[in-house]
């Protein structure tokens, strides 16, 4: 069970929550807490003193008063106007992380939002009614303010629904399950449209995957180095003791892990090779920099899991701040940097796959022992080469650019919303890539037998051979590497 607005939130959290596994439930203080700053709010609504976005216009119309009748038509509309996304929906999952995040900021007690519209959201949240929210529209600047009314306008009784793969009218399924559409109050529309959840959820499900990822990558690479049957060396603990980057220092005991009681790997010492090319030594200086890239992420994603950031933040009775906790700056500049460690998981597995098929040291030409009339395993490097150059593509840092929007009071914004998206997006090539990097390794191992492996690996060159058979005559590839991205996708290789 997880306390909202009281337990720390985690990635795992959030994503037991949303697959059902973790319940999250308010207790009776979260709720006073909710009740307290609500009591504010109402305070300040009918006071005299303008106050941002309670008694007064929105953005660049923060100086047009409204009055306390007009409160609810007020916040109706910045829903309405808001909700101008574009481009395909966000997956289902996204949409539901978006809503325990948002739920988990609300509960803190600085949002002046009335329990009946909290209780209402984790109703969706636990009944798996999801809302449709596009992919494209945000800035990432008084945080996701399209995608997050997207989100929130089934609330009112507007806004879609999925039902299972379709998506239908949001009052049709309110009415299915005898709701009515709430009647936003002072302040609620800004506290459920303001904030970064949009980001957060992305960064959230690409550290997700990330995670996994980076611990498959190691397999990939050793099992590379199995087949190419190259030096560990490279691992041993001394050496990296004295370049003590973290990432590195675990990358390298991964690998020492990896090749644990392999005799194909003590064969190097008959080699002539006196060192390996860059792709197969420095596996621990690139992975593990890709790793420390991820710690960072993962350490600014877990602050603003349990942060407040929309807009006023209501702290007495006569004050609400507007400051710039949506600015989705923190995760926008991470995210980018995620992407590049992400993406160059995909450029050195590429060159790993490139030099098993080169022909060398004891490896036939591109893994195929009778080439010429066969291709072997010639194409699927083209695959990866044009999966890392998207990845290039996708590098860019949207966190570099701005544009001004509201009439120039919001004259800086983030664009973490792409970075995010481009994450998952470079993320996504990444288990294409690995996968390809998994069929090139067996194969390249074949050619070392009757030699064993470790355990570990024993065991993933058994789970690719399942699904997968040796190549021994040229054959319709896509369908080995369609099976072995569902691997990847399921999470099927061991990892540690």
């Amino acid at each position: 069970m997880f306390v909202y607005g009281t337990d720390r939130l985690t990635v795992e959290k959030v994503m037991a929550i949303a697959k059902g596994s973790l319940k999250g439930v308010l207790t009776d203080y979260t709720i006073s807490k909710i009740n307290e700053s609500r009591r504010k709010v109402e305070v300040m609504a009918n006071s005299n003193k303008p106050i941002y976005g309670i008694n007064t216009g929105f953005g660049p119309l923060c100086d047009v008063k409204i009055s306390p009748d007009e409160t609810s038509l007020l916040q109706k509309n910045l829903l309405l106007t808001h909700a101008v996304g574009v481009g395909n929906p966000i997956s289902k999952e996204l949409s539901k992380i978006m809503m325990i995040c948002k739920v988990h900021a609300l509960c803190k007690g600085f949002s002046g939002i009335r329990f009946e519209v909290v209780e209402r959201i984790i109703f969706f949240i636990e009944n798996n009614l999801i809302p449709v929210v596009p992919e494209q529209g945000s800035v990432g600047a008084s945080g996701d303010l399209a995608p997050l009314s997207h989100l929130f306008l089934p609330l009112i009784g507007e806004g879609e629904f999925w039902l299972g793969e379709e998506v239908i009218p949001a009052k049709t399924l309110l009415e299915k399950h005898d709701l009515k559409p709430i009647e936003l109050q002072a302040k609620e529309g800004l506290a459920l449209i303001n904030g970064t959840q949009f980001i957060l959820a992305h960064a959230i499900t690409g550290l997700y995957k990330m995670a996994y990822l980076l611990d498959l990558a190691d397999v990939a690479g050793a099992m590379s180095l199995e087949g190419y049957q190259g030096s560990e060396s490279p691992f041993k603990e001394l050496l990296h003791s004295i370049r003590p980057f973290k990432g590195n220092l675990e990358v390298a005991r991964r690998m020492r892990m990896l090749f644990k009681n392999s005799k194909n790997i003590k064969s190097h010492k008959n080699c002539a090779r006196v060192q390996d090319p860059y792709s197969m030594r420095c596996i621990p200086q690139v992975h593990g920099a890709s790793r420390n890239a991820y710690y960072h992420l993962k350490e600014l994603t877990d602050i603003e899991m349990n942060s407040v950031t929309d807009n006023p933040i209501v702290l007495s009775d006569t004050e609400a701040i507007s400051g710039g906790n949506f600015h989705g700056q923190p995760l926008a500049m991470a995210l980018d940097y995620g992407s590049i460690a992400a993406s160059e998981l995909g450029n050195i597995s590429d060159r790993r796959c490139y030099l098993l098929i080169e022909g060398k040291y004891g490896l036939p030409r591109l893994l195929t022992a009778s080439g010429g009339l066969n291709s072997g395993f010639m194409i699927p490097q083209y695959t990866t080469a044009a999966l890392v150059t998207e990845n290039k593509s996708l590098c860019f840092p949207p966190s570099a650019d701005s544009i001004p929007t509201s009439l120039g009071q919001e004259d800086h914004v983030s664009m973490g919303s792409i970075s995010g998206r481009q994450f998952n997006q470079i993320l996504g090539n990444i288990e294409k890539i690995l996968a390809i990097e998994l069929m090139y390794a067996a194969q390249a191992m074949e050619f070392r037998r009757p030699n064993t492996f470790s355990d570990i690996i024993e065991k993933n060159f058994r789970i690719i051979r399942s699904k997968v058979a040796k190549l021994e005559e040229d054959r319709l590839l896509k369908n080995d590497i369609d099976a072995l991205v569902t691997l990847v996708k399921n999470r099927a290789f061991i990892v540690n």
